[in-house]
């Protein structure tokens, strides 16, 4: 029996705290997938700052008690600017749009104490939207022994049929996801069972070190294409004793931005400073696309801002093992590298409303397949 096919409108906001990237597909949630449109809206500077100031002010569960009526405040204004621009998007697009996905902006993540904190009202979207809106994506798989990340890797072994298809891509390959923190999903075959097709983790930071910088010692948001870092100088010994004084030790654990810190590049120009930490982050990257290439991989494909920056990818195909390919962008085969995610969550929604597990042993570290995410229906 040919299975149901759903619109779904995925919502992500990263870590950059930027804006929001919204996409519009059609999918059964299992293996069919149509993309339809994606949008970027920027976040106004004062959301923006605020966002980044609450995350910087929360650093154990306590804190989240001590900024409830900030953080309850902030996730009303974020849910408006969410619901103002689904409204805009539904509202040109003729077909129907069955669900939304709500990642949310995650403000706070702790795997030991299983909490990991998304601003974002699935009720008020609903509410605001008049459709069913999916969200909190991550507390179950927590509650199941899981990390909480990455949730894209099933997203990801769907795509790569297309791409086995249509560009006749040999497996085992990888995808990588730079955004704030980097991911990557080794699909390794693709039968019928998902779950076995896959190994996933965080590898290291992404750009969350860059931007900081970069925000801190300047006006602007990013470094856009690598630029600022392409003029400076890496300080070759601050970056070794960086290199020696953090590692990380074991790839079963999803990573947050707050464990990493700038302090190291302290005293550097600008310009040498993003120099550096862009270079402690491609040799982080590096070495955890090394340890996923045991086995004998086709492609290693990028998506997420930081594929835009030409200084980091160039340092992390000099620290790639020799006989690693070096990295491609997504965008090659047909998809837009900067909506990976926004889509992968309006599958995910899809899949969360079907009672389809969107999170695996392989990819969180759950105990078993688990499906996440809390429907809300407030129309």
């Amino acid at each position: 029996m040919k299975k149901k096919i759903f619109t779904a409108l995925g919502l992500m906001s990263g870590t950059s705290m930027d804006g929001i990237d919204l996409s519009l597909i059609k999918s059964d949630g299992y293996t069919e997938f149509t993309h339809i449109l994606d949008k970027y809206f920027e976040f106004d500077k004062s959301l923006q700052n605020h966002l980044i100031d609450l995350r910087n002010k929360l650093f154990t569960d306590t804190d989240l008690s001590k900024y409830s009526e900030e953080i309850k405040e902030l996730e009303k204004q974020f849910t408006l600017f969410n619901g103002k621009v689904v409204n805009e998007v539904i509202k040109n697009y003729k077909g129907k749009v069955d669900i939304i996905g709500f990642h949310g902006q995650t403000i706070f993540h702790d795997v030991k104490k299983k909490i990991s904190k998304q601003l974002g009202d699935g009720k008020l979207l609903s509410q605001i939207t008049q459709k069913i809106v999916v969200n909190n994506f991550r507390q179950e798989d927590l509650n199941n022994g899981g990390q909480g990340a990455p949730l894209v890797p099933i997203f990801h072994e769907l795509v790569s049929k297309f791409f086995v298809k249509k560009y006749d891509l040999k497996l085992p390959i990888n995808i990588i996801n730079i955004g704030g923190i980097t991911n990557i999903t080794q699909i390794i075959s693709n039968n019928n069972i998902s779950e076995l097709n896959l190994n996933a983790s965080d590898i290291g930071p992404g750009n969350c070190l860059i931007d900081e910088w970069v925000r801190k010692n300047s006006k602007k948001k990013m470094d856009e294409n690598g630029e600022i870092a392409k003029s400076g100088n890496v300080d070759g010994l601050i970056l070794n004793q960086s290199k020696e004084n953090f590692c990380i030790n074991s790839y079963e654990k999803s990573l947050d931005v707050k464990d990493f810190e700038i302090s190291f590049a302290k005293g550097l120009s600008f310009e040498d400073g993003c120099a550096t930490l862009t270079k402690f982050s491609a040799y982080l990257i590096a070495n955890g696309i090394n340890h996923f290439n045991d086995l004998s991989v086709s492609k290693n494909l990028i998506s997420g801002g930081g594929r835009k920056n030409n200084f980091l990818i160039n340092s992390i195909n000099e620290y790639l093992n020799k006989k690693i390919t070096k990295l491609e962008k997504i965008d090659n085969y047909g998809l837009n590298g900067d909506f990976i995610e926004s889509q992968a969550f309006g599958f995910l929604s899809i899949r969360s409303f079907l009672k389809l597990p969107i999170s695996f042993p392989n990819t969180t570290r759950c105990k078993s397949p688990t499906v996440g995410g809390i429907l809300n229906k407030n129309f």
